[in-house]
């Protein structure tokens, strides 16, 4: 692999700050410096410094000179973030009494090269070039993984985010230290198992994370069958994706603003229980939103039922009580069932993507009565043209007028009121 060994990325010119701002001891470290090596675009600036001393005070003069965020995360260790227009700047004080001490405390070589933005001179006395250039992520130490298990995960999210391959010995460790990552908190792992479920290519290193057990107490019910489904739904989305394009926009969009994709969702729906109770417990585990959990119960919910449904005829009554079930899941749930009966072989891939395009079709058209319903005529109009009481009646009118209006028998506010009103005679 070609390095970019001049590091462009980290030149002056291409900084958002002064270099006189920082000691001529100053280094970068971190992603930002393998990145660069790498060539790989950022679309934020995030940038890792390691001070010999007075850090927290460097920190604070940077953001007050830009007029930045400043905050310290860890007074005793000296560590403070700046957060500037387009990224942040984290400026550490170094652990130990060289650099090279401080680079061997970190998680992986690739991780544990400094350069210096005065000198333009690169640090790497792990070795950790040789591993860019190998395309492998490789332990620093094992007792660096076992210090803080969240490395593990990073593990498998850095191989894919840079399509490297694990070590084997690094993947001994990784299985050694999987129980310590309980340790962690929900949040943080969820981060790093959002970030595998997001990528293009991170379902093949969730796969060798699930192998190596890193995932079992966080996901319990994620096993081989779990991941296979998961490819299944890779598949089927990007098969649906050609057919609909705006349904590919539809499972690319987040549930919230820094959620998971919906595709993502539905992947995550692979690996856990099918109860949707239990299912619920996992994800508040995690720390997943209210609407990221709302969405997989409905998912897990409806699947039997739907699963049912598509191996037969759907009429429209039945369409429309299934959108009234799922909501805005309808992606998520759709996706899912054909990779279900595409892998349980109750219907094949293509025969199930036919059995479906009517539901797609609805919810794709903003004007579809049966996905996307409008009241031709109100609640309250009925109660005031019928000298009804409100009661849970009139909901039951309400849903009785919108199927015959989607049978053709109502098509004007008039013909609702006095079909509602032949309801109620004959009732």
């Amino acid at each position: 692999m070609s390095l970019d060994l001049k590091l462009a990325a980290l030149q002056a010119d291409r900084l958002p700050f002064a270099l006189d701002t920082l000691p001529q001891s100053a280094y970068f470290v971190g992603g930002a410096v393998r990145d660069a090596l790498l060539r790989r675009e950022r679309p934020d600036f995030d940038i890792d410094i390691v001070l010999a001393k007075e850090a927290i005070a460097v920190a604070r003069q940077l953001a007050d000179r830009y007029q930045g965020g400043f905050v310290v995360l860890d007074e005793e260790r000296q560590i403070a973030r700046v957060v500037l227009s387009g990224g942040t700047i984290d400026i550490a004080q170094q652990v130990g009494k060289t650099l090279e001490t401080d680079l061997k405390r970190r998680d992986f070589r690739i991780n544990a090269i400094a350069y210096n933005p005065h000198t333009q001179q690169l640090f790497d006395p792990l070795k950790g070039i040789e591993d860019l250039e190998a395309g492998v992520v490789r332990m620093v130490t094992k007792e660096n993984l076992a210090d803080d298990p969240l490395r593990l995960l990073r593990a498998y999210r850095q191989a894919a985010q840079l399509d490297f391959t694990i070590k084997p010995k690094t993947r001994n460790a990784l299985r050694r230290y999987a129980p310590r990552l309980k340790r962690i908190s929900g949040e943080r792992v969820r981060q790093e198992l959002n970030l595998l479920l997001n990528h293009p290519q991170g379902l093949q290193h969730l796969k060798t994370a699930v192998e190596d057990g890193v995932l079992s107490t966080w996901l319990p019910n994620l096993r081989k069958q779990g991941t296979a489904q998961m490819e299944q739904v890779e598949q089927v989305a990007w098969l649906l994706g050609r057919i609909w394009i705006d349904l590919d926009a539809a499972l690319m969009k987040t549930v919230g603003q820094k959620g998971l994709s919906r595709l993502g969702l539905a992947k995550l729906a692979c690996g856990l229980a099918g109860n949707p109770d239990i299912a619920e417990k996992q994800l508040m585990a995690l720390k997943y939103s209210r609407a990221e959990i709302q969405a997989i119960r409905t998912t897990l919910a409806v699947m039997p039922e739907l699963l049912d449904l598509i191996q037969g005829e759907m009429d429209l009554a039945t369409q429309y009580f299934f959108f009234q079930k799922v909501g805005a899941a309808f992606p998520i749930v759709i996706v899912l069932a054909v990779a279900i009966a595409a892998r349980q072989e109750l219907l094949r891939e293509t025969r199930a993507v036919g059995v479906v395009a009517p539901l797609v079709n609805a919810y794709l058209d903003p004007e579809s009565q049966v996905a996307h319903p409008t009241p031709i005529v109100s609640g309250t109009k009925l109660i005031e043209a019928l000298s009804l009481e409100p009661s849970p009646q009139i909901g039951t009118l309400l849903t009785e007028i919108h199927l015959a209006r989607l049978a053709g028998q109502v098509q004007t506010p008039e013909a609702a009121i006095a079909f509602a009103k032949s309801r109620l005679n004959t009732g």
